[in-house]
């Protein structure tokens, strides 16, 4: 489903060279949960930006379904990211002026063809599926981290995407939250079939997914 090639990513200043990443070669298969871990600036946001097409690598190539990505136009990869593929962020991104239905139908304004009914009742069926029907006219400040994480991943199921991207899910969350939104993942991987990749620093919940792979200094090493 997802395969990165060779895959490099070199930040430049005028005077600083900082390999991000270095000779990366990964494939996520449909329907996995694959966790990446790493100490601290290892790469692993970097790596997770590309996978979601948010940013381009230096060298390699990344496909996407069996094509090549890495030459699309921006418009073609946004595209491509508003039907496949679902962000999960360690702090939510929610906007506090917007209720929790309205946050999570906010990715959908930018499908073209899709109807405010249709916006409406995809938000609402996700925020179902997370267990927080009873929330969906509060705001974020009204609601738990736990909750905030929630409607989020909501969020993120709300256009139907093939993967999810989480990027510390659970950081900010306590350990019985973290649990419940691990809980939760876990249940949308196996019982829904979707493919999500989570970077996490938790050893325990990266050891309930179906492969760990780990990263040092910008290297793939397990």
């Amino acid at each position: 489903m997802l395969r990165l090639r060779d895959i490099e990513k070199v930040y430049q200043t005028k005077t600083i060279e900082t390999v991000a990443l270095n000779s990366v070669n990964l494939t996520v298969n449909r329907g996995e949960f694959v966790s990446i871990m790493g100490p601290s600036g290892c790469g692993k946001s970097t790596l997770l930006s590309l996978m979601g097409l948010l940013d381009e690598p230096t060298s390699g190539v990344i496909e996407v379904d069996g094509r090549a990505v890495t030459s699309y136009s921006d418009k073609e990869l946004a595209g491509l990211r508003n039907l496949k593929i679902g962000f999960v962020f360690q702090s939510y991104h929610l906007i506090n002026d917007l209720s929790v239905v309205d946050n999570v139908e906010l990715p959908l304004l930018y499908r073209q063809g899709m109807g405010g009914g249709e916006r409406r009742q995809r938000a609402l069926a996700a925020l179902d599926k997370v267990g927080l029907s009873a929330r969906t006219g509060h705001f974020p400040g009204q609601l738990s981290g736990g909750q905030r994480q929630r409607v989020a991943i909501a969020r993120a199921l709300a256009g139907g995407p093939e993967i999810i991207l989480a990027d510390e899910p659970t950081g900010n969350l306590d350990s019985v939250m973290g649990e419940e939104i691990m809980d939760l993942l876990l249940a949308l991987n196996r019982e829904q079939g979707v493919t999500i990749v989570m970077v996490t620093h938790d050893m325990q919940q990266a050891l309930k997914t179906q492969r760990v792979i780990r990263f040092f200094d910008g290297s793939q090493v397990s």
